[in-house]
């Protein structure tokens, strides 16, 4: 049959080469983005990489400084202790006498050359030193008044001292350690030891490595570097300079900033700074500080980081380039036989529509006859199926109808109160057997009760069925539940003992019609009670509160709970999770609730299933 032209042919080889050259265009920002982007990403993931690997490298490099630093502290700090505890100290500052004190000089100097201590002095109750184990030397300690040093007077207030300074003789820093001779009541003395560093810096400036210990105000004490020794990590306030100045801790020393500026935080012990070192070299750095136990100073370590972070990130866009060039040019080769076949495409379809366009113009009052009769025939048959749909539609509303008002109304909604009927006839035979007329009269006058309540149910349902209203009218919540409870006992037999119910007040009244209320408690007691068959420690709560809003009625069980496909679709029409369930107990339910003003809530888990029903006060 012939065909007309081709209506959808958009695009003629022309216009696909001028599109083609806008897409290659497009493809190529597009790829310069996404190797831009994968660069970038790279090299931040490099200079991560690379940061980690040097931090941990770092700290076990700072570690083994601080174990170091802590292992030159540990034998200085027991001589004070131990001297101040020495007969012979305590007789050269008792007694004052010449002999006694050469004995104490002659001491302290063998000490001094046994141990890794600076000089060993004993000074009075003054602040001037009696003995020295520099005693021989010009620089001698003797008689010199160190009383104004923080380390005496710390010694003498609390027994013991410990103080880094620039020696005022030796012109030397060190740190000072005191021990007072004699109780705090009669001192005698202190013992002094000082103790130098030398050996520890020229260790550390092997390693090439920056690293410096601070005290608590930020000076630099001990270093691997002579040119940073007594300036900042900080710029010091006016009072703190002006006190280090007057105690000549640091002698004339100026207190300027480190020559670090810190430009990115890792973590709370590792940062990125900018150094200048000695020589005028600038480079970037990564600090590492940790504290020294037993004082209060704290050691900062600082690796070179900026080739590492360059090779890291030169590996890892090198490593990215690798992958995303394959990819950019495994796109381009898709794209371009793509255009290709579009391009043939193309000419393929201009070739055909001008050969249908000279069909199509000797031929076109029978293809408009055929084209009109077509539709007419398309149109018949859309009618027809529209027909179909429409009286099929019917027949299953139709269909639900009934089921709803037949299926819903008798056997869900008298299904109990018959159960309880045939209880109360079996109980009233046996009475009958046994010739007890008192129990039967009671039986047979709940058999009529009951008969009366279908009657009513029986109402209620064919104003169901008519999309109808019973009226609302104040009921007892006490009977409600009560009453509830009484249909289901015949059927629940034994099990109603997992009913915990904590009963309201006879007073509390809520809107609406005491049988239609009823059926909803009995579908949510008969649902709790059937999940919990079988089940050991089962339990349903039944309470009731009264709110701001109106009252509301809680029914908690603690069974498997409620699967969430059902959950979802709880309140939908044949949806149930029984085997022999109708699926329409929880709609009734939320319908007859519904009418009165009120709502229906559920929450399901693994502990066990919750409903709350939210009804008007009267």
């Amino acid at each position: 049959m012939l065909q007309r032209p081709a209506a959808n042919l958009s695009s003629t080889p022309e216009q696909l080469g001028t599109q083609a050259r806008r897409t290659w265009l497009l493809f190529g920002v597009v790829g310069l983005a996404v190797v831009a982007i994968g660069l970038y990403g790279a090299g931040l993931y490099g200079r991560d990489t690379a940061i980690t690997v040097l931090a941990a490298q770092g700290r076990t490099d700072a570690n083994l400084k601080v174990a170091l630093l802590r292992a030159v502290l540990e034998n200085p700090r027991a001589l004070p202790l131990l001297l101040s505890e020495d007969q012979q100290v305590h007789d050269a500052l008792a007694q004052r006498g010449s002999a006694a004190i050469d004995v104490l000089n002659h001491k302290l100097e063998g000490l001094v050359s046994g141990t890794k201590a600076s000089v060993l002095y004993v000074t009075g109750t003054n602040g001037v030193a009696v003995a020295s184990s520099n005693w021989r030397e010009p620089t001698s300690f003797v008689g010199k008044d160190y009383g104004f040093r923080a380390y005496f007077s710390g010694a003498m207030r609390i027994g013991t001292a410990e103080y880094f300074a620039l020696g005022n003789a030796s012109k030397r820093p060190g740190l000072y350690i005191s021990r007072r001779v004699g109780s705090a009541a009669a001192p005698l003395g202190v013992v002094v030891v000082k103790m130098e560093f030398d050996q520890l810096e020229a260790d550390w400036r092997e390693a090439s490595r920056p690293a410096y210990v601070s005290d608590e105000q930020g000076v630099v004490l001990i270093t691997s570097l002579p040119s940073w020794r007594f300036m900042t990590t900080a710029p010091l306030t006016g009072p703190a300079l002006a006190a280090i100045h007057d105690s000549q801790q640091f002698g004339d020393a100026p207190l300027l900033p480190l020559p670090i500026i810190q430009a990115e935080t890792v973590s709370a012990d590792v940062s990125i700074v900018h150094a200048v070192t000695p020589g005028g070299s600038d480079g970037e750095y990564l600090r590492l500080s940790t504290p020294v136990a037993s004082t209060p100073w704290r050691l900062d370590y600082l690796v070179p980081a900026e080739a590492a972070i360059a090779s890291a990130q030169r590996e890892t866009r090198l490593l990215a380039l690798g992958v995303i060039g394959p990819l950019i040019g495994l796109a381009a080769y898709l794209l371009w036989r793509r255009q290709s076949a579009q391009m043939r495409i193309a000419a393929e379809q201009l070739a055909r529509a001008e050969l249908e366009r000279r069909v199509v113009e000797r031929t076109e009052d029978l293809s408009r006859a055929r084209d009109r009769l077509q539709a007419e025939i398309a149109g018949h048959r859309s009618t027809e199926a529209k027909l179909q749909v429409v009286h099929q539609e019917l027949v299953q509303a139709n269909r639900l109808a009934i089921l709803g008002q037949v299926a819903a109304g008798v056997a869900h909604e008298i299904n109990q109160p018959v159960a309880t009927i045939r209880a109360y006839a079996d109980n009233a035979l046996t009475f009958l057997d046994r010739e007890q007329t008192a129990p039967v009269k009671e039986n047979l006058g709940a058999i009529a009760t009951l008969t009366e309540r279908i009657g009513t149910i029986t109402e209620e349902l064919k104003a169901f069925a008519r999309k109808g209203r019973t009226a609302a009218e104040p009921v007892p919540l006490n009977g409600i539940i009560e009453g509830a409870v009484v249909l289901l006992r015949s059927r629940f037999a034994g099990r109603l003992d997992a009913l915990a119910i904590t009963l309201p007040p006879q007073e509390l009244k809520v809107m609406g019609n005491r049988v239609r209320l009823e059926q909803v408690l009995i579908n949510l007691f008969q649902n709790a009670l059937e999940a919990l068959d079988g089940r050991d420690g089962a339990k349903v709560e039944v309470s009731v509160e009264e709110t701001c809003a109106g009252v509301t009625l809680c029914v908690a069980d603690n069974g498997p709970g409620i699967p969430p496909a059902i959950l979802n679709s709880l309140f939908t029409p044949f949806i149930t999770s029984k085997e022999k369930g109708l699926g329409l107990g929880l709609v009734i339910s939320k319908d007859i609730v519904t009418d009165y003003g009120g709502r229906i809530e559920v929450a399901s888990g693994e502990k066990g299933t919750r409903f709350t029903i939210h009804l008007a006060r009267a």
